[in-house]
């Protein structure tokens, strides 16, 4: 998130075009909305085959990453 002068530049969370939004118009996500929103982002990731897999401590995730081997 950016801004140009008066206005905040959002992006959607899978990327995508940025739109200016006033921010006296904008309120912090619930806990509902930011939920379905990890959901839907995690989902698209594994639509695309990159699923979790580089991931720190995802299941798919041996670890070897993190151990630097």
């Amino acid at each position: 998130m950016g801004h140009e002068g008066p206005y905040l530049q959002l992006r959607p969370l899978g990327g995508g075009r940025e739109w200016d939004a006033d921010p006296s118009r904008l309120r912090p996500l619930g806990p509902a909305e930011l939920l379905s929103a990890r959901v839907a982002e995690a989902n698209a990731r594994s639509r695309t085959g990159l699923g979790l897999a580089g991931i720190r401590g995802s299941p798919r995730n041996d670890g070897a990453e993190d151990l630097g081997r």
